[in-house]
């Protein structure tokens, strides 16, 4: 067999369990939206047998066999190429792969689905040791994993690698550590202001069905394509890539609150955005393929924030939220909303947070979820280390697990390692934006006319079109010319701010 029949008939497989990832996300999908909450059981045995379908198909030795034959061709001679990229990121979940029984695979799969729907009655009933066994039975098969797979230093590392490839607690940890001295002197700053927003604004009656208009209506504009992606409800906001013309985000709405959904929805639509913005030809390769969680997180966190909670964007939305909602907002000044849409304050529920004590969120989970794996912290002892450390980092304590640790659904899913690739996002969206602002240099007053088309196309051109083409950190390199820093985000946070707050 010649390198280049070797090389169709490998991308010939391993798009066939690409296929059967996208099957299992619509029934994820389906899980977490309309399905009965009599179908968990049923549902976690279809993903457990999917998983362990796809799992067989990609340890075979005939993809062993294929990559061995590629590799020694010497055909990929640049691994920035796009076979190259395919070949070394399929080189490297192969390896992995290989090491974990299809039994654990299948285990995990199963429990995590039947964790989801008992997290999701717990959470409501703030009942944590009705989630306990499940939790417990996480994490002891997340470190089975993690010793599957193996690692240098931390067992947590090898948990890291599956979003943020590459990333180790302590590179990670070095980076959060700079971040988080200049941070906390912000937040005091913001503290000691004596400027505050009227939060009543957009704390009072905002009848969903215009949320939903409204949030739609955004998530179009800055270019979400409805024609190939959806909009629905459910208890956890999150986004889907099902494949080709397939993108399917949710939010959830409160009536008395503009900006829970909203901003919901404007987040959502990030990853949607970059998730149509893959190359739909290596749908199934790793060329077709996200980069890791905390460059999704950038795209997310970026339309959210950076663009969803500035100036620029509401000159062109505000008048369009009065004429929404006209009892609430007709008589509100401009300057008055926007302050109340940038409050910062320490709050209980971390997908409601500020951009600024957001980060605070994260790293509290980002320990905890460490302390798992050194074996400092069992899963029984969470909410009181949440509550004591949560008092410590944003000077209030849970007043139940509802709203402290129950609150997110990730560890339900299994998806321990998760957690510090939202703040990496956060830092990745503040470099990318400072360049994509430096090449566009009207790119603010086109947001103020409706025009965001200049933003997307920056983002298609230097992030979306790549796939996995580089790391997150060497494309950080790629698209800025500079390595990750936490000055971009620092001084975009404080210039915004100050101007708020008056410091």
């Amino acid at each position: 067999m010649s390198a280049q029949d070797a090389l169709k008939t490998l991308y010939e497989s391993v798009k066939e369990v690409g296929i059967i990832g996208s099957c299992a996300a619509v029934l994820g999908w389906d899980e977490r939206t309309y399905m009965p909450k009599g179908g968990q059981e049923n549902r976690a045995n279809q993903l457990a047998y999917l998983s362990g379908l796809a799992h067989e198909k990609f340890t075979n030795e005939k993809i062993g066999e294929l990559l061995k034959e590629i590799e020694a061709s010497g055909q990929i001679k640049d691994e920035f190429s796009d076979d190259g990229a395919n070949i070394r990121e399929i080189r490297n979940e192969y390896d992995k792969a290989v090491k974990v029984p299809k039994k654990l695979v299948e285990e995990i799969t199963h429990t995590s689905t039947m964790a989801q729907g008992v997290w999701g009655e717990a959470r409501e009933n703030s009942d944590f040791p009705k989630f306990l066994p499940y939790l417990e039975k996480l994490v002891k098969l997340k470190r089975e994993l993690a010793e599957c797979y193996g690692y240098e230093k931390e067992a947590y590392d090898a948990l890291l690698d599956d979003y943020e490839p590459g990333a180790t607690y302590e590179s990670i940890g070095k980076v959060f550590e700079a971040f988080r001295s200049e941070l906390v002197d912000l937040v005091a700053k913001i503290a000691d202001s004596k400027k505050r927003p009227d939060m009543s604004i957009i704390e009072q009656e905002y009848a969903v069905d215009r949320q939903k208009i409204f949030g739609e209506s955004a998530a179009a504009a800055i270019g979400y394509d409805f024609g190939i992606g959806r909009l629905d409800e459910t208890t956890h906001p999150f986004c889907t890539g099902i494949g080709p013309g397939d993108t399917r985000i949710t939010t959830r709405f409160n009536p008395k609150h503009l900006g829970q959904a909203f901003f919901g929805i404007m987040h959502e639509a990030g990853h949607g955005i970059y998730e149509q913005g893959l190359p739909t030809e290596h749908h199934g390769l790793p060329m077709g393929d996200a980069v890791s969680l905390g460059i999704h997180e950038s795209q997310s966190r970026m339309w959210e924030n950076l663009v969803g909670r500035s100036q620029p964007f509401w000159k062109h939305f505000f008048p369009r939220a009065q004429q929404m909602f006209p009892l609430a907002l007709g008589n509100v000044k401009f300057d008055d909303f926007l302050f109340a849409i940038n409050d910062v304050r320490p709050s209980l529920i971390r997908i409601e947070a500020d951009e600024v004590t957001y980060n605070l969120h994260i790293l509290l989970r980002f320990e905890i979820e460490h302390a798992f794996f050194k074996g400092d912290l069992e899963p029984k002892d969470v909410p009181a280390v949440w509550n004591e450390n949560f008092k410590k980092y944003l000077g209030i304590e849970p007043p139940d697990d509802a709203r402290g640790c129950l609150q997110d659904i990730h560890w339900s899913w299994g998806m321990i390692g998760y957690f510090p690739t939202y703040t990496l996002g956060n830092l990745y969206s503040a470099q990318f934006y400072a360049k994509a602002k430096e090449d566009i240099p009207d790119l603010e007053s086109q947001f103020e006319i409706g025009n965001f088309a200049p933003m997307k196309g920056w983002l298609r051109k230097h992030i979306h079109i790549h796939g996995r083409r580089y790391r997150a950190e060497k494309l950080v390199e790629v698209a800025t010319g500079k390595p990750l820093s936490h000055k971009p985000m620092m001084d975009y946070m404080r210039t915004k701010y100050g101007e708020l707050y008056g410091f």
